[in-house]
């Protein structure tokens, strides 16, 4: 028998609990938690603007689960079909696919389980319009997407697809139907995806070229197309921002704010396509990821 120091044996209760934690935490990890808040947040507000009185808080959770289920499997799924690129990329080596600590198998069964889950909750407790758009956005991201990242540049703009959607569907959990401003809330989540993707392709052009990803700033190095298409949607963001308060789902205070927030997204576009330098990109990046929040913020808050 082998002799176990009486000192180790305090420490193995130790050790395997930090592998439960770990565990745990690379699942969630899979489910991509930063980018499913975003999820979280543009369903919640597409609810919460759809929504005639009184408004039902009980209802909006239930979308809002639903909705963060199916974008949480989708993510798992994708990194399950990606992981030997992943493998390949500095910023996504590390991932519990590409690192060893969760096996594909395990991680299919937690993806489809995840997304059934949510798209079971949509379809019981929503209707069966927001139910639908739910499994467009997991039949977009993994079957067309996903495999299309690897084939050409254009992947991008079918991306931005399923990345809009969630707005949508929270939308039409209360509304019943698209409608106009269902619509409207599509497209700006849509075109504000395209300046946000175009930075982060700059950035990790490298990562990207190694991994055999044909993205815009891999297949034309000297990023000219990227900055085109960041500056155009940047562009287009500004009038289709516009159109809830022209639509009477808001007012004053938000036709002001999406105008200065757009043409403060405009500039760093502009600044983007001009310099194609990774300041640029960076500043671009961030300025991105401030303008969202604060349009959905103006918005819920100034609700006609």
């Amino acid at each position: 028998m082998k002799h176990v120091p009486l000192d180790a044996v305090p420490s193995m209760p130790i050790a395997a609990a930090r592998r439960s934690n770990a565990s745990v935490a690379d699942y969630v990890a899979l489910t991509k938690p930063r980018l499913n808040f975003l999820v979280v947040a543009t369903s919640a507000a597409g609810y919460y603007l759809g929504a005639a009185a009184p408004f039902d808080g009980a209802a909006m959770i239930a979308a809002v689960a639903g909705t963060a289920l199916v974008a949480g499997g989708a993510a798992v799924l994708n990194q399950l079909y990606e992981r030997d690129t992943d493998a390949l990329m500095r910023r996504t080596r590390s991932r519990p696919l590409p690192a060893g600590r969760v096996i594909p198998v395990d991680a299919g069964i937690f993806g489809s389980v995840l997304s059934a889950a949510g798209l079971a909750l949509l379809a019981a407790r929503t209707n069966w319009l927001a139910a639908s758009l739910a499994l467009a956005t997991l039949v977009v991201y993994l079957a067309v997407y996903t495999p299309m990242k690897r084939r050409t540049p254009a992947a991008t703009l079918v991306g931005a697809v399923p990345g809009a959607l969630p707005a949508l569907i929270g939308w039409a959990a209360s509304h019943g139907s698209v409608a106009i401003g269902g619509t409207a809330l599509f497209a700006i989540v849509f075109l504000w995806q395209i300046p946000h993707f175009m930075a982060i392709a700059w950035l990790y052009r490298d990562d990207y070229g190694k991994a055999g990803f044909p993205m815009l700033p891999v297949v034309e190095p000297n990023g000219v197309r990227a900055g085109r298409q960041a500056l155009a949607y940047a562009a287009a963001l500004v009038p289709v921002a516009l159109v809830p308060s022209f639509i009477g789902l808001a007012g004053s205070v938000y036709l002001v704010a999406a105008t200065l927030l757009g043409i403060a997204l405009l500039v760093l576009a502009m600044r983007f396509w001009r310099e194609r330098t990774d300041a640029s990109a960076r500043a671009l990046f961030f300025g991105s990821i401030v303008y969202l929040p604060l349009i959905w913020i103006v918005l819920v808050a100034d609700k006609s």
